[in-house]
């Protein structure tokens, strides 16, 4: 048989290992943002084993290599790593790093273990030298390996960034440094390091366009009391928005010196930075003399909790995002069974609509459109190898977003593109029950989201059902789609000792699957709200901001108590009211009928 070109890789890479005395080496799927999208610039595991998967982690000994990934991806991977020379390792947890605690297990005394430091955070970092020491093993951070081998490695994106107008922002970037400095001054903080580039983009009013899905520029900054130095790729700054950094003290310089820059602060100075987002590498750079304060960074808090412009945008646009939904959902339920509509056309034709209206630069992650029993896989997104035609019977579920100048979107919504049997009713309304009761919930100022959980919950567990991800992730303003700190859900991405604060958005998407049958999810996001004041202190509650109908056919109404059929009846006629007169008389006329109050 042919040696592949995966395995020629691997002995390029186990060659060097031998030359650098490594015994083994770590490969994580990351940039050194630490982002959730990666560029194809560091999609080093794609080039390496031919795995296109978006998370995994790959180690290689002299005798072993090895990928581990989650259950989205274990079907993919067996696939896609024949003949490379890597082995699947299935995660029993999904975002865990299990491959340290196999490496533990293997390393031996006087191991020596390579990673590229960029690409590993402080907290893995320090997780690695404290499982290796136990070994008798140590960690080498300066082991890139595939830069000398990867040739026709594609290039960093090269589009310039553009300064995000105050009517989108709410505030100036001198005022948001100055919001940002006064809390430092309160920490006691010198220097606040900034590595994750949605901080970087909020705090200077900037976007990009360096990363699928997201407005970022790759960047790190470090703001001081009198200046911020900003670390970017020169070329992508054009001269009218460097004048307007220099006018505000924030000092352009490129991008790789960042290393050099932090290790000449001075001694005795106090720098904070948030483990979770900051590359190893950089936290080696500081020098020893410097006192590290280990925190979420301040902008992360701060842009968790949007101002009155920011929402009065996001609502705006969530008029738009719903004109377009309700345009797919007509045609869907006009053009199946007439003419062929598959998985990815439809995904396809939601993103071009999309893309029609003003303000919106393109989708905000890659549109889940999912039948039947790929609706089961909660992370399912159609492929040549997966796509399927829809026909005029089962289960349609499309989990799809938009960025917007004026805010980001993401949204799902199940459909019955048949009559739905009783057993399809009763669980998509247990779930959509999850939903709603969310929506309504009140709770006391100082609520952490972890403890909400049980609401959207609740309904299932009654009847002995569950759903394996988070119940809700904080979502930005024209920057990530998942935004922490704040979340819901005991296992959902996010800093799980946040309160819910009034400004926040928040997803809500409980939901129910039948492996191998069909799925149901019902998404809105949410902004959390004051509500009042009472005795026993203050109370805080939720707006449903997301414009779109729940398909009454799929609703068994006997499983809804009142409370939460008056929610419903109430939020489609908001629907109806908010989105009508944008529509062509034939839409409106559909839209009514879609949200028509539903009676016992």
């Amino acid at each position: 048989m042919a040696v592949s070109v995966y395995m020629k890789r691997l002995a390029a890479v186990r060659a060097l290992m031998r030359k650098k005395k490594l015994d083994a080496l770590i490969i994580p799927s990351a940039d050194p943002h630490l982002g959730e999208y990666v560029p194809d610039h560091w999609r080093v595991i794609r080039w390496l084993t031919g795995f296109t998967g978006s998370a995994g982690n790959v180690v290689i000994t002299r005798t072993f290599a090895g990928l581990w990934t989650d259950s989205r991806y274990f079907i993919q991977a067996e696939e896609q790593l024949v003949g490379s020379g890597f082995e699947l390792v299935r995660l029993k947890v999904p975002h865990t790093p299990e491959h340290i605690d196999w490496l533990k297990e293997k390393a031996r005394k006087g191991w020596k273990v390579g990673v590229d430091g960029r690409l590993i955070s402080v907290v893995i970092m320090k997780l690695l030298i404290s499982s290796l020491k136990a070994s008798g093993a140590t960690l080498n951070l300066k082991a890139d390996l595939i830069t000398p081998l990867w040739k026709d490695r594609p290039d960093l994106p090269g589009d310039s960034a553009f300064e995000l107008d105050v009517k989108y922002a709410g505030l100036t970037r001198l005022e948001k440094l100055e919001r940002v400095r006064e809390v430092m001054k309160t920490m006691k903080v010198d220097y606040q390091l900034l590595t994750a580039t949605d901080d970087i983009m909020w705090l200077l009013n900037l976007r990009g366009n360096d990363v699928k899905y997201s407005p970022l520029l790759l960047s790190y900054a470090v703001v001081s009391p009198s200046q911020v130095i900003f670390f970017a790729d020169e070329e992508k700054i054009p001269h009218e928005v460097k004048a307007s950094l220099d006018s505000d003290s924030v000092v352009l310089l490129p991008y790789e010196t960042v290393t050099s820059v932090l290790s000449h602060l001075e001694e005795g100075s106090v720098v904070l930075l948030s483990p979770p987002s900051t590359p190893a590498a950089l936290y080696r750079a500081l020098p020893r003399s410097v006192d590290i304060a280990e925190d979420l960074s301040i902008p992360t808090r701060m842009k968790a909790v949007k101002n009155e412009v920011e929402l009065k945008n996001l609502r705006k646009v969530m008029v738009d995002d719903g004109v377009v939904l309700t345009r797919f959902f007509f045609w869907l339920e006009k053009s199946v069974g007439r003419e062929e509509i598959t998985e990815m056309s439809a995904a396809a034709k939601i993103d071009e609509m999309r893309s029609t209206q003003t303000g919106c630069t393109g989708p905000s992650f890659s549109t889940i459109a999912a039948y039947n029993e790929h609706a089961a896989l909660p992370h399912y997104v159609p492929d040549m190898k997966t796509d399927v035609r829809l026909k005029k019977e089962g289960i349609f579920l499309l989990d799809s977003g938009g960025q917007y100048y004026g805010g980001t979107t993401d949204i799902t919504r199940t459909v019955a593109l048949g009559k739905p049997d009783a057993r399809m009713k009763k669980e998509f309304t247990l779930a959509l029950r999850g939903t709603i009761d969310l929506a309504m919930a009140r709770f006391p100022r100082g609520t952490k989201g972890y403890q909400l959980d049980i609401l959207a919950r609740k309904p299932l567990w009654d009847n002995y059902m569950n759903y394996g991800h988070g119940t809700g992730h904080g979502v930005g303003s024209f920057l990530n789609v998942h935004e922490g700190p704040q979340t819901i859900g005991t296992s959902a991405s996010g800093d799980m000792k946040t309160s819910m604060e009034p400004g926040m958005v928040i997803s809500d998407e409980p939901a129910f699957y039948r492996p191998g049958h069909y799925g149901f999810r019902t998404e809105n996001l949410l902004v959390c709200c004051t509500d009042t004041e009472s005795e026993f202190g203050s109370f805080l509650s939720f707006e449903t901001v997301t414009l779109c109908y729940i398909d009454r056919e799929l609703i068994d109404i006997s499983l809804l108590d009142d409370s939460e059929l008056q929610w419903l009846n109430g939020y489609h006629e908001k629907v109806y009211r908010s989105l009508h007169r944008y529509l062509e008389p034939e839409l409106q006329i559909w839209l009514r009928a879609k949200t028509m109050p539903l009676s016992r």
